[in-house]
């Protein structure tokens, strides 16, 4: 018997049910650079499941979306995102790339 195709993607359940960190709803969705920084910020320095440093946990669902969302993202999404790795940084005093 065919197993039966599920709708949502395994993407969308690693960023749903991560054991990283909990994740506020619709962080990803902001517009604002700064306001998702500061969510992932908080999300990775409470959750009490991650395997890495509070940093190494945001910037690793960041990227994460940002590399599975790719194609479908819209240049300025992409932008916005972009720029909220390097208010990540800031947030935990790190040098920006840029």
């Amino acid at each position: 018997m065919p197993k039966k195709k599920s709708k949502q993607k395994w993407s969308q359940d690693v960023t749903d049910d991560s054991d990283a960190m909990d994740l506020k709803q619709g962080v990803f969705k902001q517009r604002s650079a700064k306001k998702i920084a500061d969510s992932l910020k908080k999300s990775s320095e409470q959750s009490g499941r991650r395997k890495a440093s509070p940093f190494q946990s945001a910037m690793s669902m960041l990227s994460f979306y940002i590399n599975r969302a790719g194609k479908h993202l819209s240049k300025s999404r992409l932008a916005t995102l972009d720029r909220a790795k390097d208010e990540l940084r800031k947030d935990f005093g790190r040098e920006p790339k840029r």
